[in-house]
């Protein structure tokens, strides 16, 4: 075999293997109560909480105090809100709610650099255990 053929066989492994990698996974499986949906999308939990925004808000300072981590920010206004904590291995933990109705709030869930599905859950259960 030639090892330009080889140099591109390699490439195109390699590529492939970037591609796989970055490309994001996308799950669904239906949420607990209410109907709800809950979406993994490259990473993040996204789902829509049956709750108003200041209740959601609250509940996921709950979740998050509730489980001993440690509060590095909370930026808020009437329509969105971000809160950043960390745990005590310095995984970072970002919760994203943005006011949708009256009474619907979206919560988007990231925990760590490329998220952790378990920690997610166990915080999306707290959060909503919370309402």
């Amino acid at each position: 075999m030639k090892s330009s053929s080889l140099v591109s066989i390699l490439l195109v492994t390699a590529l492939l293997g970037v591609i796989s990698a970055t490309s994001g996974c996308l799950a669904l499986a239906a949420g607990a109560g209410a109907g709800a949906t809950v979406a993994y999308v490259r990473g993040d939990l996204d789902v829509t909480l049956d709750a108003g925004f200041a209740k959601a808000v609250r509940a996921g300072e709950k979740a998050l105090t509730g489980l001993k981590y440690s509060r590095i920010s909370v930026q808020q206004d009437d329509l969105q809100a971000t809160l950043i904590y960390r745990t005590a291995a310095d995984k970072k933990i970002e919760l994203y709610l943005e006011k949708l109705t009256g009474d619907a709030t979206k919560l988007k869930i990231r925990a760590g650099t490329f998220g952790d599905e378990s920690l997610q859950n166990e915080i999306l259960s707290r959060v909503k255990a919370g309402l």
